[in-house]
């Protein structure tokens, strides 16, 4: 976080957009919308206050929440970047990435 640098891993990126898109005829896009989730990290007011959170004593679902959290505030800013972007092309992307987060807290929901 110190260095606000941002990485992008082509290889890992190309291996998911074939894997959910069954192609790479989609990239570019798809590189726009991982994009703008990463810069969505990176302009998030409460990940460092979240992250932090992260390093006490909490229990399972407490820990499950708080990483839900980040990550549904990346998406948040990157779907106001990405407001000219297919939405059901940026939600197939978002839905992807956010399914194990709610799996990890859906045994802990009442």
């Amino acid at each position: 976080m110190s260095s606000h640098t941002v990485y992008l891993y082509q290889k890992e990126i190309m291996e998911q957009c074939r894997m959910l898109f069954g192609s790479l005829a989609p990239l570019q896009s798809y590189i726009s919308v991982i994009l703008a989730h990463e810069l969505g990290h990176a302009e998030d007011a409460e990940l460092e206050h979240l992250s932090g959170l992260l390093d006490g004593p909490l229990t399972v679902s407490e820990q499950a929440e708080i990483r839900l959290r980040i990550e549904e505030n990346a998406w948040r800013y990157a779907e106001s970047l990405l407001w000219d972007i297919d939405p059901v092309f940026l939600h197939t992307i978002i839905d992807e990435s956010l399914y194990s987060y709610h799996q990890a807290i859906e045994p802990h929901i009442a």
